[in-house]
């Protein structure tokens, strides 16, 4: 578990990242150089409760600090579905952080035992086939309140696959959990 204190500075870290892209400057990590185990994020942005960017890393390729100063700026800034973040409407932004932990495949011996075996509320999916992949965090299904069959349409719909592709075993299927704060 990330302490108070800790979460606040990964968030200011995150806001940081984002604000000192503007003026080409680096973010201080002073603070956070503790967090240099690498770990899967992913940074979350909201503009008046509406998705504004959602970027990140599922698998512990970086140090958490520097993924969530990647992800960050990458949220705000390379999120194909949005334009960049203008300065002037930062201020209007929350940001929310989901440190991951490594993805696991769920091991099923027909496709109806996925059903069987996702935590709505604890699990994140990731889907992964031949040419295509996609993932939702965890509290997307609850947003959405999703059981597991939805959540594993809605999965499947994110990596621009047919909605029942989670029953072709070709395609494999991972759940992750996720520590979650925000502003």
């Amino acid at each position: 578990m990330i302490s108070q204190e800790d979460r606040a500075s990964l968030i200011k870290l995150a806001r940081d990242s984002i604000e000192t892209y503007f003026s080409r400057k680096e973010p201080n990590i002073s603070r956070v150089k503790k967090f240099s185990e690498k770990q899967g994020v992913f940074v979350t942005l909201k503009k008046k409760e509406m998705l504004r960017g959602c970027i990140g890393y599922p698998e512990p390729y970086l140090p958490l600090n520097q993924a969530i100063i990647n992800a960050a700026r990458a949220a705000a800034f390379e999120d194909s579905r949005f334009p960049p973040v203008q300065k002037d409407e930062l201020k209007e932004i929350k940001i929310e952080i989901s440190v991951l932990t490594v993805p696991e495949l769920i091991v099923a011996k027909k496709p109806e035992d996925y059903l069987k075996k996702i935590k709505i509320g604890e699990d994140g999916l990731i889907i992964r086939g031949h040419f295509r992949s996609g993932l939702l965090l965890p509290q997307v299904f609850v947003e959405y309140k999703a059981d597991a069959k939805m959540a594993l349409r809605m999965l499947c719909d994110k990596a621009g696959l047919n909605y029942d592709a989670w029953l072709d075993s070709d395609n494999r299927i991972y759940k992750f959990q996720a520590e979650i704060f925000h502003e």
